[in-house]
């Protein structure tokens, strides 16, 4: 009889988990992986990432029927919002991608235990009524929303929510607050802005989309002010009162001052996220959390407890799912004895709005602190592609070594952005300098042929600016 049940056990199915079973199943481990939703795919599919870009590229759709962008180019239309069909295109996408993971399951022939996970020891959880044991377990339970303290999200009544609430909202409410100026409120907050909702924006530091390069989000804050979002900056909450089907949002200047009254049909909190730890029993095996309720790896992605692994967005780094993804990989890799690695300073971050933003490695700001740097910028005004297409807003920048020219950071603006950065996280990969990139044969007419330009400036040799 074998010592264990499995090999390997993973604790969620999102980016993460889901990844590292596959992968481990693929390297001949035995592997089980408990989820406790209907679903598999964590929030990512369900009610993250999948479901949030099909609500933002239908509104797309709609706004460049009704802000008059087709009429522009000849297409004279009148649009007409089915929002419950908008609704329902979205929720058949995620179906089809979690039940896709629920084939690859099989495929792989993982067994899906039904159900939460509690540590019993390191190498036995406790899922509903059944016990399972594992010779390693993976913690990738990834994160939940951070609430607000003081309000109460209730997605039902759908007049104060979280991201899923704002998902699934019956109706365009007419005045939208989004409590936070990050990736996700902004996303969402486009999404009912385009349409129809008259959307306030409030974020407590003095600009938008904190961690990008400080160009980014000032340029942030002017195209989102063009689009027509108010965007209270340096203002924080103070408290949320609901009435019926209105809220009253109280907020105040960051460093003090006069109350103001802010009223909406729906206020979307979304400051944040955070591990999701609560019910794992980590007491159990005596593995503590960091000061930001993380749980803290080493290089392989091992945690202090013999056996017991961690990876996404419990672990520190940014919570991204392709970042998870990658974890995932590396640590069922590890689990099986090859070298499996994540190089944490080339991770890409994008916001999916309209135009996109994106960056990879180091801001500006953060390469100064480092030593001396060339910067290089070309505006997308000046590419062709953009140009043709009408979309003016934004550029690429990238950041190099001063002495060694080699790429430090690369951040764009552009309708493709998120497209566009994964060539410069490659490039950076594998320790790319301006000029590898700037002599670089790019296909023309692209968006990309920005990131070229911007590194011909980096090397002293724009050649269309």
């Amino acid at each position: 009889m074998a010592e264990y049940d499995y090999d390997v056990l993973v604790i969620g199915a999102g980016p993460g988990g889901y990844v590292a079973a596959i992968r481990a199943a693929q390297l001949g481990l035995k592997t089980a992986c408990a989820e406790g939703r209907e679903t598999l795919g964590g929030t990512c599919l369900n009610v993250g990432c999948i479901p949030s870009k099909a609500m933002l590229h239908a509104s797309e759709y709609f706004d460049a029927a009704a802000n008059g962008a087709m009429a522009k180019m000849g297409i004279k239309v009148t649009p007409e919002l089915d929002l419950d069909t908008m609704h329902a295109q979205r929720r058949d996408a995620v179906k089809g991608l979690t039940g896709g993971i629920e084939f690859l399951f099989k495929k792989n022939k993982i067994d899906w235990i039904k159900g939460y996970a509690s540590f019993q020891d390191a190498h036995t959880v406790q899922v509903g009524d059944k016990q399972v044991t594992a010779k390693n377990i993976v913690i990738a339970t990834g994160s939940t929303v951070t609430p607000l303290p003081g309000i109460v999200i209730d997605n039902d009544k759908g007049v104060v929510v979280d991201s899923t609430g704002a998902l699934e909202l019956k109706a365009v409410p007419k005045k939208m607050v989004v409590i936070g100026g990050g990736v996700i409120g902004l996303e969402l907050g486009s999404v009912w802005r385009r349409l129809g909702a008259e959307v306030t924006v409030v974020e407590f530091l003095d600009q938008l989309l904190p961690g990008m390069d400080g160009e980014v989000r000032k340029e942030a804050g002017k195209i989102f002010k063009k689009q027509g979002m108010a965007l209270k900056l340096s203002t924080k909450v103070t408290g949320v009162a609901v009435a019926g089907n209105t809220a009253s949002v109280t907020v105040e200047p960051a460093a003090g001052g006069n109350a103001e009254t802010l009223e909406a049909d729906v206020v979307l909190v979304s400051i944040g996220r955070r591990a999701n730890t609560e019910g794992l029993g980590l007491d159990k095996i005596g593995l503590e959390l960091n000061g930001r309720g993380q749980i803290e790896t080493d290089h392989d992605f091992a945690t202090k407890v013999d056996g017991v692994w961690a990876i996404g967005d419990v672990i520190p780094g940014p919570m991204l799912a392709h970042k998870a993804e990658d974890e995932g990989i590396a640590v069922a890799e590890n689990i099986a004895g090859l070298t499996g690695i994540v190089n944490h300073d080339v991770i890409p971050g994008v916001v999916y709005t309209a135009p996109e933003f994106a960056g990879v490695g180091l801001t500006e700001e953060q390469a100064k602190e480092r030593g001396a740097v060339k910067v290089g910028k070309f505006p997308m005004l000046a590419n062709s592609r953009a140009k043709t297409n009408h979309e003016p807003d934004g550029f690429v920048k990238i950041i190099a070594d001063a002495e060694t020219d080699r790429v430090l950071g690369v951040w764009c603006i552009a309708s493709v952005a998120g497209t566009m950065i994964a060539q410069a996280a490659q490039a950076m990969e594998f320790g790319a300098t301006s000029e590898d990139i700037a002599y670089t044969c790019h296909a023309h007419p692209t968006h990309s042929e920005a990131i070229k330009e911007a590194a011909m400036a980096v090397t002293g040799k724009p050649i269309h600016v």
